[in-house]
């Protein structure tokens, strides 16, 4: 089994075995076993299929000698994220390797141009998930999920983001799918509202925090008026008496039975769909604070300046009692206005607090889902308009056991991550489409 280093190594390795149709090739650092005939498992895949890349399920040894099973995600068009789960061994078609990826050697590549090859390889084979255990790693990273998923906005791999974004933008416009850098403007007084700004607090038991949240909504000082609107979904932990117990004339909770079938997006489109929502709709976790009371006027002063349909802030990364822990402050400094719409299409998130333009919001609607329900609408409005965004931290994102994505299994981080896919998927078809439309006009 060849072990990869960078490209070019490959490229000689393959140069050197031009008898082999395929190389099974380990990507990743780990010490690994292989079960017998894995390689020839992987090569009768292949050729069924007329695979570029085939990888498949594999196991990870714990330190303590137990064994457990890690599944990987089928590859989809849309699966676009530098960070991607291989695994640690793939499956690699030589002649597409070196009949399309000769160009990629002129360039010293901080992850060896194993992006970058397997978005050319993606364009001449499709990519197979062999879903099968074959081999045994030995696990090294135990961190929870809910400390890992935001490896990749950590300010330290800087310069590893910068490259990874390019090596997609180029594989966009390989494949015509470049968001367009003309963005239209939104015109925020074409309706009528009796309220500016409405601050959405989608919750379920969620006792220990939602007061917090609420407070903090109301505390807001804005030359606006407006208002709060908490969806209750069925909450049976005392979060519903809580909130009753709140006098103020400003919030409005939407009290639901549990047989409506809404998870966080359904929530959301009740209350933006409520006639007491606001020009605006702003995002506020039950679990977060914002940062300072002057949060909600810096949203809307910037849909004001800018004509935004979206407005994404930055947030800091606290404890429970908000002090700061790693990695602190999540500003996705990277989005630009001219390519943050294509750098979207590869990372897992667009930053906090979100905010929408309430018309369009109506128009678009979420995806009834509890997870990359706000990256739906984000990818969405960004192929026609503008984001702003406000690289102050305007919100406090508290990190505690009872959070939902704290520790989340192997089988949820798939479910989720393939979700991303999906939607990612669906709106770079949608981009193509346009593109390719353009082109016939």
């Amino acid at each position: 089994m060849y072990k990869f280093e960078n490209i070019k190594l490959l490229y000689t390795h393959v140069l050197d075995s031009v008898d082999k149709d395929y190389v099974l090739m380990q990507i990743g650092k780990r010490n690994v076993s292989l079960d017998s005939w894995v390689e020839q498992r992987m090569i009768n895949i292949a050729e069924q299929t007329n695979a570029s890349i085939v990888y498949s399920h594999y196991r990870e040894k714990n330190n303590d000698g137990t064994i457990e099973n890690h599944p990987c995600i089928a590859y989809q068009s849309g699966s676009l994220r530098d960070d991607f789960d291989f695994g640690d061994v793939v499956l690699i078609n030589t002649d597409i390797l070196i009949g399309e990826c000769i160009d990629l050697l002129d360039k010293e590549w901080l992850d060896g141009g194993w992006y970058a090859m397997r978005l050319r390889l993606s364009l001449y084979g499709p990519i197979q998930l062999l879903p099968e255990f074959l081999y045994t790693v030995e696990k090294i990273d135990y961190r929870k999920s809910g400390q890992k998923q935001h490896d990749y906005v950590d300010p330290r791999n800087r310069q590893y983001q910068i490259e990874m974004e390019q090596t997609l933008t180029n594989h966009l416009k390989l494949i015509n799918a470049i968001a367009p850098v003309e963005k239209n403007e939104v015109d925020i007084k074409n309706e009528e509202f009796d309220i500016e700004a409405s601050v959405i607090i989608p919750v379920r038991n969620r006792v220990n925090t939602i007061k917090d949240a609420v407070i903090s909504a109301l505390s807001q000082h804005t030359d606006f008026d407006y208002n709060v609107i908490v969806v209750d979904n069925a909450s049976t932990d005392g979060t519903s008496e809580l909130l009753a117990s709140i006098d103020d004339k400003r919030l409005h909770v939407v009290k639901l039975n549990g047989n409506e079938g809404m998870d966080i997006g359904g929530c959301w489109n009740l209350a933006v769909l409520d006639s007491r929502c606001g020009r605006f709709a702003v995002q506020l976790d039950s679990d977060d604070v914002y940062s300072s009371d002057e949060t909600l006027q810096k949203i809307v002063d910037k849909f004001r300046e800018e004509k935004c349909a979206m407005v994404i802030g930055s947030y800091m990364m606290t404890d429970f009692e908000m002090n700061p822990i790693p990695p602190g402050k999540i500003d996705h400094a990277e989005w630009t206005d001219d390519n943050g719409a294509n750098n979207a299409l590869r990372i897992n998130g667009l930053g906090a607090p979100r905010a929408f333009y309430t018309p369009l919001f109506r128009q678009i609607l979420l995806p009834n889902t509890s997870y990359g329900e706000d990256y739906a609408m984000g990818i969405r409005l960004s192929r026609d308009y503008k984001i702003g965004r406000i690289y102050d931290v305007l919100y406090y994102c508290r990190r505690w056991e009872g959070n939902s994505d704290a520790a989340l299994s192997i089988d949820k981080v798939n479910a989720n991550n393939f979700y991303k896919d999906f939607l990612r998927t669906c709106e770079l078809e949608a981009r193509i489409q346009i593109n390719d439309n353009l082109i016939y006009e």
